[in-house]
């Protein structure tokens, strides 16, 4: 169980871009689990099923997000601190990719995360989010577009 809320929380975190939103997504995503407890079938399924209830959680606040910051916008966390292990601070890269991020759709995000920071493969991503594989490659071909012509702006 310790190890299923660490990757959680650190797959939280990057989804997010915030160690203290991590936090919270991990504490709904249990709370939420310890509610649905008796509709898990197979107890050897837990690590996914969990996995799929914190990602839905993590989209819910990244449009949560998007709506605020329609509004009145909602910098990322300036927090750097080295000491605290937290996996989203650090150097201007990771402050860079957070940004880069940011840019995409919760679930074109939430995919780009999956893929490059868990390092799954397209049918477990499928599998993990409920889509087809399809969806996936389509999302994450879009979400790459995005972000290579972001950084092709930013060179101009």
């Amino acid at each position: 169980m310790e190890r299923t809320l660490d990757r959680s929380y650190r797959r939280a975190a990057v989804i997010l871009g915030s160690r203290v939103e991590a936090e919270d997504a991990v504490q709904d995503a249990a709370e939420k689990a310890w509610r649905a407890w008796s509709s898990l079938a197979d107890r050897d399924r837990f690590e996914a099923w969990f996995g799929r209830i914190l990602l839905n959680v993590c989209r819910d606040r990244l449009r949560r997000r998007r709506r605020i910051s329609a509004i009145e916008a909602v910098p990322l966390e300036e927090d750097h601190d080295q000491a605290t292990g937290d996996p989203t601070a650090g150097s201007d890269g990771v402050d860079r990719l957070r940004r880069l991020l940011g840019s995409l759709s919760p679930d074109e995000r939430i995919v780009v995360v999956l893929r490059y920071e868990a390092d799954l493969t397209v049918p477990a991503i499928a599998a993990l989010i409920g889509v087809a594989e399809g969806t996936v490659k389509s999302r994450l071909h879009h979400a790459l577009a995005r972000l290579r012509a972001i950084e092709e702006a930013q060179r101009s």
